[in-house]
């Protein structure tokens, strides 16, 4: 990674339309952009904007083997209305069957420990596999998921993963995503509308009652208040831009 990639991704995400920032994106490093879907409300902006205007950006997804019912259909529906791939990432079998073999289906719910154990198979190696040889991470995080994402910069460097992080919609709002969502007809996942706003793994989240934070519904079970399944953690090695630069 280089310097010169901070540069241009930094000037790229100054321009206001998304369109356009993900096309300047995809042309500076030709086959070495991707962006990852859970099929979020987020994840199908993106998506849109992508496979409606045919730029060359990777769409993938991480099939955890545990997603709900109503995330593959939209997975399905979104293949049906753009003609256009998302390429699945799973976990390695022999690893996970190991795992299950020794701590059982379900054991995420009796530690942490063994919850980001099952995380780590089922979500970060395979990231860590669709993410070789790439420059250029684009995510649908915002800063509204999480108290600990209101302090994320639009752009960071993942050190782990030796690339560049490029969040776009990390200063949209939920009625800006969904009034885009609604104006252009865009499938997305119907848990969304029974209460699902950050929606995992089946056995792992829950809707999120009035008032309750945005994340509340993931590995509800645990006191801790910042939970990440370990794809977005910030570390000492993951920097916004500004200290970068």
């Amino acid at each position: 990674m280089q310097s010169t990639d901070l540069d241009q991704l930094s000037h790229f995400s100054t321009t206001n339309d998304l369109a356009t920032q993900l096309r300047l994106i995809s042309n500076a490093f030709p086959g070495q952009v991707v962006f990852s879907s859970s099929f979020s409300w987020e994840d199908q902006v993106i998506s849109h904007v992508i496979f409606s205007n045919d730029i060359d950006i990777e769409v993938f997804t991480l099939d955890t083997g545990r997603l709900f019912s109503e995330t593959y259909s939209t997975w399905s529906r979104t293949i049906e209305k753009y003609n256009k791939k998302v390429i699945a990432y799973y976990p390695q079998a022999d690893r996970l069957q190991t795992f299950v073999a020794a701590k059982g289906p379900n054991s995420f719910y009796e530690s942490v420990d063994n919850r980001k154990q099952c995380c780590f198979i089922r979500k970060v190696e395979p990231l860590q596999r669709a993410l070789q040889g790439k420059r250029i991470w684009i995510t649908g995080i915002r800063a509204e998921h999480s108290p600990n994402r209101h302090d994320m910069h639009q752009i960071e460097k993942d050190e782990a993963n030796n690339v560049l992080k490029f969040h776009p919609l990390l200063n949209w709002t939920t009625d800006q995503v969904t009034t885009f969502i609604s104006e252009n007809n865009i499938p997305y996942n119907p848990l969304h509308d029974k209460g699902f706003i950050s929606i995992g793994c089946a056995p792992c989240t829950r809707a999120v009652k009035p008032g309750e934070d945005f994340r509340a519904g993931r590995w509800w079970w645990e006191e801790s208040t910042r939970k990440e399944c370990g794809l977005h953690i910030h570390t000492e090695n993951e920097q916004p831009i500004e200290k970068v630069l």
